[in-house]
């Protein structure tokens, strides 16, 4: 169960970000939020103990589903992002505070010495 804390906290992002193109929209975005929703409850979904065992067949074919429904809130993100030059702002801003935030990492570090002058 390590992924769970990632899973949650790519959607609390997800649904943060969401609120913020809301709040700047002033339009609520009831279809895509049922949809994270609903992906984020399908992603963090336990099985029960008394789960079959499944083949490598079926197991393919779910993470098939999985991944179409991936593909598709990721379009839908997409075609919000590409459309609204306000949530293109938004994800800029936040993408800094992001790297601002995080401060000095590894990944941070190489992206700093690149900027840098020698």
């Amino acid at each position: 169960m390590q992924n769970a804390a990632p899973d949650a906290q790519l959607f609390q992002l997800l649904s943060g970000l969401l609120h913020q193109v809301e709040a700047l929209t002033n339009d609520e975005e009831v279809g895509l939020r049922s949809k994270i929703e609903a992906l984020g409850l399908e992603v963090t979904k336990v099985p029960s103990s008394s789960t079959r065992h499944l083949d490598e067949l079926e197991i393919a074919k779910e993470l098939d589903k999985l991944s179409m429904k991936l593909d598709d809130v990721d379009e839908m993100i997409s075609s919000t992002v590409a459309s609204d030059p306000h949530v293109q702002s938004l994800l800029s801003a936040s993408a800094d505070e992001r790297r601002n935030f995080a401060g000095p990492t590894g990944e941070g570090d190489a992206r700093e010495s690149e900027k840098a002058p020698m």
